[in-house]
């Protein structure tokens, strides 16, 4: 079927994040919001009729998920992505950024090194420095219109006693989707100096044409072994408040030691309607999935070509992934933490700053472009008003 990813729904007062706490996060309520990343785009069809049809059995008694809900994540890694996936590799975590917690907490010991690839999603910060971990800065190389991994600097952090990395792969906020010859380089430091990778690949589905997703543990057995990896549906079918997650630990020892904790804390049972969805978005989602790639490429070919001609001082890092954009600002020569203020006071758009995902982001912004056309021409001409009184003055 043809989906409408153009239609406008009203998502206020549904208790949304991006919605309804504008106030909380920004302090405003009326704002457009290019922030949290879901999207303003209803489910495929497949899932709404999956969860409804379950719901409409009308008891919703303690759950698990089942072998047929195994059996889609396992038939969807292997088409998708070429990872053949084995059953007892599989674990689950009601999100990514609370499986993140539980691996720190179960695999390393406070005060353990653990690196991350700045600028790079908040969370990985927080969850190394809530769990008395420390946190060790592997910043990523700026070059051209892209960027890459500094792997002599991450040597140089393993030599002086670096346990694990996080690493985002694709990666959030600046797009990058790891090459296969990144990837193994990586793997190589990883195994001469015995580091874990934790490797958050939520965005694996959200790949733009001419780049390919690598998960990480399929390109070898060292790596298999020495890496979880982590993923869900909510990025990829926008069920992110559904709260259900993959987890896949192909070390059965890791695998033991973290379930352990994951039980302990009682969080190993699962959403119902998390495990239903999963499995029909997995099964039946391609075909809308597919269709939403073509729509999100249409919305940054409008966003790089509306800069070109309008804002050439702000400059699109070209996404190979996800539908987070990374905008270069420095040419306007405002710092991170005004140009938002500038954003919310006088544009009324409410983006995250690109100082949210380390030092290294100040003088970028990152754009949600998960909604509709009509609502991203708004923005833009919102913000190109507001960048042209500036420049004026």
């Amino acid at each position: 079927m043809k989906y409408n990813f153009d239609k406008v729904i009203d998502r206020k007062n549904t208790n949304s994040v991006k919605y309804d706490q504008l106030k909380e996060y920004f302090g405003k309520d009326e704002l457009l919001p290019f922030w949290v990343a879901d999207t303003d785009f209803c489910v495929p069809k497949c899932i709404s009729d999956a969860v409804i049809e379950r719901a409409n059995h009308a008891i919703y008694g303690y759950s698990f998920r089942g072998k047929s809900c195994i059996l889609s994540i396992k038939n969807w890694l292997s088409r998708r992505h070429n990872w053949e996936v084995k059953e007892e590799w599989i674990s689950s975590s009601p999100g990514v950024v609370t499986a993140l917690s539980l691996l720190l907490m179960s695999l390393t010991e406070k005060g353990d090194k653990i690196a991350v690839q700045p600028p790079v999603y908040h969370p990985f910060f927080q969850v190394i420095n809530d769990t008395e971990r420390s946190l060790v800065r592997n910043p990523l190389i700026r070059i051209q219109d892209s960027y890459k991994m500094d792997f002599k600097h991450l040597e140089q952090l393993a030599k002086e006693g670096l346990k694990a990395i996080i690493i985002s792969n694709p990666h959030n906020p600046v797009g990058r989707v790891w090459t296969k010859d990144e990837l193994i380089e990586l793997g190589e430091i990883a195994k001469k100096y015995d580091l874990l990778i934790i490797s958050d690949e939520i965005h694996q589905d959200l790949i733009y044409k001419d780049h390919k997703h690598i998960a990480l543990a399929s390109l070898s057995e060292d790596l298999a072994q020495r890496s979880i990896t982590c993923i869900a549906p909510s990025k990829t079918f926008n069920v992110a408040g559904l709260a259900s997650s993959v987890i896949i630990i192909p070390n059965q020892e890791l695998k033991k030691t973290y379930e352990k904790l994951l039980c302990a804390m009682h969080l190993n049972s699962g959403n119902l309607f998390g495990h239903i969805a999963m499995q029909a978005g997995y099964e039946h989602g391609a075909d809308w999935l597919s269709q939403l790639m073509d729509y999100l490429q249409s919305n940054v070919d409008y966003v790089r070509d509306f800069f070109e001609s309008n804002i050439p001082e702000i400059k699109l890092v070209e996404p190979e992934a996800t539908y987070l954009l990374w905008l270069d600002c420095r040419e306007l020569k405002i710092s991170s933490e005004k140009l938002n203020q500038i954003l919310v006071d006088q544009a009324g758009l409410a983006l995250n700053k690109g100082t949210t995902f380390g030092e290294e982001g100040d003088g970028y912004m990152r754009l949600n472009i998960g909604c509709t056309k009509s609502m991203l021409t708004k923005g833009l001409k919102m913000l190109y008003n507001t960048i042209n009184q500036i420049k004026k003055n």
